[in-house]
C-alpha cells in the first residue's frame, strides 16, 4: 500500500485544501480518515477544509476566471489534453487507488481513469467545436447569431463510487468552455480527489496558465451546505441520491442558480420472447453485481417474459454461483466489498421486505464473516408495484418480474420515479423500436441488446424524471457550462424596429 501511495504523492496525512498547485496547510478542522472497505484498515489522512479556506478558495477562483475565460479555447484545450496525458501515465496507480478506497474491482476502476482519459480526449477536441448558430432576421440588413459564453465558477459535488471519473466529465468539459472548477468530492474517498489533484498539477506544472481546479474536502456537510448556497457559484454539479438532489436543486434554484443533477437509476432490462440468452445472462449480471451494485446505472429490476422466465432465473442463478467475491485488487475477484456496513443493512432490510411482501429470495443476501464490507449478491422474485421494488436500493440486489405483453413490460418498465438507464434484449426489431420510440423507454438512455451500466463517452450521460435532467460528459453537454448570448447587428443605415413598427424622431 505503501508504495501506491509513494507512486500517487501520497502521505500518510494530506491537505484537503488546493487552490491550483498550491496546498493550505490549516489543521484546525482536523483530519478524515481514508479507510479501506475491504478490511476497515486506514489507508491515510486529508486535513479537512476549513471555512476560512472556503472562502480563500472561492476569493481566488473568481480572480482565476477573469483570466482564464480569456484564454482562447483551443489553448485551454491544450492543457486538458496535457492533464489526460498524466492521467495515461498513473493509470494502473489511480485505477488501484480507486480500488483500495473505494472496493470496486481493479478492472474497473483502471476503467473509471479511462474514462477520464477518453473525456479528456473528447474535451480538447470540443474545445475548438463550441460553435453557435447564424439566424436569419427579419429586418432588412441585420444578422443575428448566437455565442456562448463562460459561466464562471463551476463546482463538482461528486458520490464515492465513481470517486474520479465524475468530475473529469464535469471538470474537462467546463475547463474549455472558460470555467473555472470548485471540487468537494465524498468524504468517504478524499485521497482519490487528493491523487486527481495533484496529477493535475503534475501535468501543468509548466505552463504559466492560471488555475482552474480547485478541491475542497469536508468531512460533514456545512462547507457543502455553503457550497450549494453561495451565489458566487455559478453551477453546482451534482452527483448523488435523488432524496439530497432534490435539496440541492431546490436551494440553487432559490438563488436563480444554475444545476447539473445526476441522481438515482431504478434501472431494469426488459428480456423478451425473442431475447437471446446468451447475451442476457453475462450483462445482467454485469449490470447487477458490477461496482457491488452501487452504481447509478447498476440493473435493479429485470423484467421478463413469461416463456423465459424459468430459463433466465435458473441461469442466473447459476452464474451468481460462480461469482467470486474478495479483495476488488486480486485480479481472479468479481465483486468487491460495498462501502460500509451501512450499505449491508440497508440491502439486508430490503430483503426483509421483499419476504414480508411474499417474495421469494432466490440466492445471496448473506453478510460474509471477516474483516470489510463483505456480502454474496441477492436475486429476488418480486412484483414491480411493491414499494421496495419502486425504491431503489443501493446495493447488489436484483429483482426477478414477469410479464405477459410488451407493452405491459414498457409500463413495467417506466412506472418508477427514477428514469436513467433502460435496455431491452430482443432479436425482433419491431419490438426494439418499439421500445425506443416515444411511447417507449422514458429514460436518458435505453438501449437495445446491451445492458444498463454501459456509458458511452460520446452520449450525454443522464437521465429524465428523479434522476434530474442533467447531462454530462458528450454530445452537446458542453452548453451546460455556459451562457447563451443572442446577437442581432444593423449594418445598413436605416433602423428598422421589431414586428414592422417604425417611427419617425
Amino acid at each position: 500500500m505503501k508504495t501506491l501511495l509513494d507512486t500517487l504523492g501520497l502521505e500518510a496525512v494530506n491537505p484537503g485544501t488546493w487552490l491550483g498547485s498550491e496546498s493550505s496547510e490549516d489543521e484546525s478542522a482536523g483530519v478524515i480518515d481514508s479507510t479501506s472497505p475491504t478490511d476497515d484498515r486506514r489507508i491515510a489522512g486529508v486535513r479537512a477544509s476549513t471555512a476560512a479556506e472556503y472562502e480563500r478558495i472561492v476569493e481566488e477562483a473568481e480572480t482565476a476566471f477573469a483570466e482564464w475565460r480569456r484564454i482562447p479555447a483551443p489553448v485551454r484545450g491544450e492543457a486538458v489534453r496535457r492533464i489526460g496525458y498524466a492521467l495515461r501515465d498513473h493509470k494502473d496507480a489511480l485505477g488501484s487507488l480507486v480500488s483500495l478506497e473505494m472496493g470496486k474491482i481493479k478492472a474497473e476502476g483502471d476503467g473509471e481513469v479511462q474514462e477520464m482519459i477518453d473525456i479528456c480526449d473528447f474535451a480538447v477536441g470540443q474545445s475548438r467545436m463550441l460553435y453557435g448558430r447564424t439566424m436569419h432576421s427579419e429586418r432588412p440588413q441585420h444578422r443575428m447569431y448566437e455565442q456562448w459564453h463562460p459561466l464562471g465558477l463551476v463546482g463538482i459535488i461528486t458520490a464515492f463510487n465513481f470517486p474520479v471519473a465524475v468530475w473529469a466529465w464535469n471538470a474537462t468539459l467546463a475547463a474549455i468552455c472558460g470555467n473555472v472548477n470548485i471540487w468537494k468530492p465524498s468524504p468517504k474517498v478524499p485521497l482519490c480527489a487528493v491523487a486527481v489533484q495533484k496529477i493535475v498539477n503534475e501535468a501543468l506544472a509548466d505552463s504559466d496558465l492560471p488555475a482552474f481546479n480547485y478541491l475542497f474536502n469536508d468531512p460533514d456537510n456545512d462547507l457543502a451546505s455553503r457550497f450549494v448556497d453561495d451565489p458566487r457559484i455559478n453551477l453546482v454539479s451534482f452527483t448523488g441520491s435523488c432524496a439530497v438532489g432534490r435539496q440541492v436543486g431546490a436551494r440553487v434554484s432559490e438563488r436563480m442558480g444554475k444545476s447539473l443533477l445526476e441522481l438515482g437509476g431504478n434501472n431494469a432490462i426488459i428480456v423478451d420472447e425473442y431475447a437471446n440468452l446468451d447475451l442476457v445472462i453475462p450483462a445482467v449480471v454485469f449490470g447487477a453485481i458490477g461496482t457491488a451494485g452501487q452504481r447509478c446505472t447498476t440493473t435493479r429490476r429485470l423484467i421478463v417474459h413469461r416463456s423465459r422466465f424459468e430459463d433466465v432465473k435458473n441461469g442466473l442463478v447459476h452464474a451468481y454461483g460462480q461469482i467470486r467475491i474478495g479483495d476488488p485488487l486480486d485480479a481472479d475477484t468479481l465483486m468487491g466489498p460495498v462501502i460500509d456496513q451501512a450499505a449491508i443493512e440497508r440491502v439486508e432490510a430490503a430483503i426483509e421486505t421483499v419476504k414480508s411482501a411474499g417474495g421469494e429470495i432466490l440466492c445471496g443476501g448473506e453478510r460474509i464473516d471477516g474483516p470489510g464490507n463483505f456480502m454474496t449478491p441477492a436475486i429476488a422474485v418480486a412484483e414491480n408495484d411493491w414499494d421496495i421494488v419502486q425504491t431503489e436500493t443501493f446495493g447488489p440486489l436484483l429483482y426477478l418480474i414477469r410479464y405477459d405483453s410488451l407493452d405491459e413490460a414498457i409500463d413495467m418498465q417506466n412506472a418508477v420515479a427514477q428514469g436513467l438507464s433502460s435496455a431491452i434484449f430482443t432479436d425482433k426489431l419491431q419490438h426494439a423500436e418499439r421500445f425506443l420510440a416515444a411511447a417507449g423507454s422514458d429514460c436518458g438512455i435505453a438501449n437495445v441488446n446491451i445492458g444498463t451500466s454501459g456509458a458511452e463517452i460520446g452520449g450525454a450521460f443522464g437521465g429524465e424524471k428523479e434522476t434530474g435532467g442533467g447531462r454530462e460528459s458528450g454530445s452537446d453537454a458542453w452548453k451546460a457550462y455556459m451562457r447563451r448570448q443572442t446577437n442581432t447587428i444593423n449594418w445598413g443605415s436605416d433602423l428598422p424596429l421589431a414586428q414592422g413598427i417604425s417611427f419617425d424622431l
